[in-house]
């Protein structure tokens, strides 16, 4: 069973710490951090002193060896050693020959005690440091010879000074340790608090946007620039993104219902007064006839939509170098019977230029203008392009009356109309397509009147 949990325990922990707040999780990394590194900062200083203090210890107890061993030879007094020094003399065989009254009768193993008369040097502990016992020494042990007979001279140190000063360290380290851990801890947690705060605050803020709240833009500092600033104006970015979204939706949904409703109506009034009653086969026809212009002008009005939907939607436009004269020559093209019909001229003059543009939309967009001037102006329609300065400005000019001075201002809004004469036939669309396509190639488009009549220029990067 053992063997079968114990893979999922790491595992189950991670999750846990998954679901705990930002703040904890950082304040638990901090916290482990520093538990590792003080840890390792004690234990260095711990070292460094306690080998500072056994080397005391060794030096002090060699020295009062050296001493004991010169006495046992001579034969003479065994001479005093330093503070809490002892001593004791052995025969060969072990038997204690002269021994101060503190020490034990045995101190060596007799393992320790062959390999002293063999000749080798002993030294080790007696006692601990943790936990605390009394009669903690350090002692050496050596063989000599003494009127031809071995002699083992053990040399003993007591370590209480040296045992409490290692615990003292112990304790100051430890009590540095948490204090510091704690302080630790708690910058981080201030630090964190203090990171996030703005985070926090753009959650709000972005909350009351999803509750409905309009115009809601988050509060960036301008002097600062650091992850959180540049996150809060990616937000702000994002917010402004999704507030047009919403409005060209909403626009949408206006339009559609505004300008679908006429030619439904009118199909359904011609379907009521079809059925009111028995009709012969050329009205049936005509009423048909009727309903087929008002289903191709619900066609023409919802493809318009649609198409100034996904431009005003930033479209993905794909840029390839295009020659202007067969760009424009393409778009004029299907406009030229139009021409010849109503008698008037059309003329193309464009210099053999290229221009980076999306035909799918830019091809379309001159020729709606095309299709106003011949719709509503009068006389030559001249298509002419001029390039200069890393721009293009192809222009489509006519010689009608020109715009009224009132609808210039507004002659690119959605089913914005000039006066009826003008503005008979067509949804009112075509001008806000030509804008939204320049607009999505990084241009421009503007209305003006000419001595010569109306004209529409296009203002294109080239």
């Amino acid at each position: 069973m053992t063997g079968q949990h114990g893979p999922g325990e790491p595992a189950g922990t991670r999750a846990r710490l998954r679901r705990l707040p930002v703040v904890t999780r950082l304040v638990l990394a901090v916290a482990v951090t520093m538990s590792l590194v003080l840890t390792g900062a004690a234990g260095l200083v711990y070292w460094r002193v306690k080998t500072a203090l056994d080397q005391q210890l060794n030096d002090d107890l060699t020295a009062y060896q050296r001493g004991l061993d010169r006495a046992v030879r001579a034969g003479s007094p065994l001479p005093p050693g330093p503070s809490g020094s002892l001593k004791q003399v052995l025969d060969g065989q072990g038997h204690v020959l002269r021994s101060s009254d503190a020490l034990p009768r045995r101190l060596l193993t007799p393992a320790e005690l062959a390999a002293v008369a063999g000749g080798a040097t002993i030294r080790r502990d007696i006692g601990s440091l943790l936990p605390i016992t009394s009669g903690t020494l350090r002692l050496q042990a050596r063989r000599v010879t003494a009127d031809g007979q071995p002699r083992i001279v053990i040399a003993a140190l007591r370590r209480g000074h040296r045992d409490e000063a290692l615990r003292e360290l112990l304790a100051q380290l430890g009590l540095a340790s948490a204090l510091t851990l704690i302080a630790a801890s708690y910058v981080g947690y201030r630090t964190a608090r203090a990171a996030l705060r703005p985070v926090e605050r753009y959650r709000s803020g972005a909350a009351t946007l999803a509750d409905g709240a309009q115009n809601t833009r988050l509060d960036v500092p301008a002097d600062r620039d650091d992850e959180i600033t540049r996150l809060g104006h990616t937000l702000n970015h994002m917010l402004e993104r999704l507030e047009a979204s919403a409005e060209r939706e909403r626009r949408f949904v206006a339009d559609a219902s505004h300008e679908l409703r006429t030619p439904l109506t009118l199909m359904r009034a011609e379907l009521d007064v079809a059925l009111h009653r028995p009709r012969s086969r050329g009205e049936l026809t005509e009423t048909l006839r009727s309903v087929d212009t008002e289903v191709q002008r619900l066609i023409d009005l919802s493809n318009a939509l649609l198409d100034l939907e996904e431009l005003g939607g930033n479209a993905h436009i794909t840029r390839f170098p295009l020659r202007l004269p067969g760009l424009v020559e393409a778009a004029v093209a299907p406009h030229l019977r139009t021409a010849e019909r109503a008698g008037r001229a059309l003329t193309v003059e464009v210099p053999d230029a290229t221009v980076d543009a999306d035909a799918r939309w830019l091809q379309p967009a001159i020729g709606n203008l095309v299709d106003n001037a011949l719709r509503h102006g009068d006389g030559t329609v001249r298509v002419t392009a001029t390039a200069g300065g890393g721009r293009l400005r192809l222009r489509v000019a006519d010689e009608g009356p020109g715009f009224p001075a009132e609808f210039l201002p507004r002659a690119f809004d959605r089913f914005a109309r000039a006066e009826a004469s003008r503005t008979s036939r067509g949804s009112g669309l075509g001008l806000a397509f030509v804008r939204a396509a320049a607009v999505a190639h990084g241009g421009g488009a503007y209305a003006e009147n000419t001595e010569d009549g109306g004209a529409v220029t296009l203002d294109l990067p080239c």
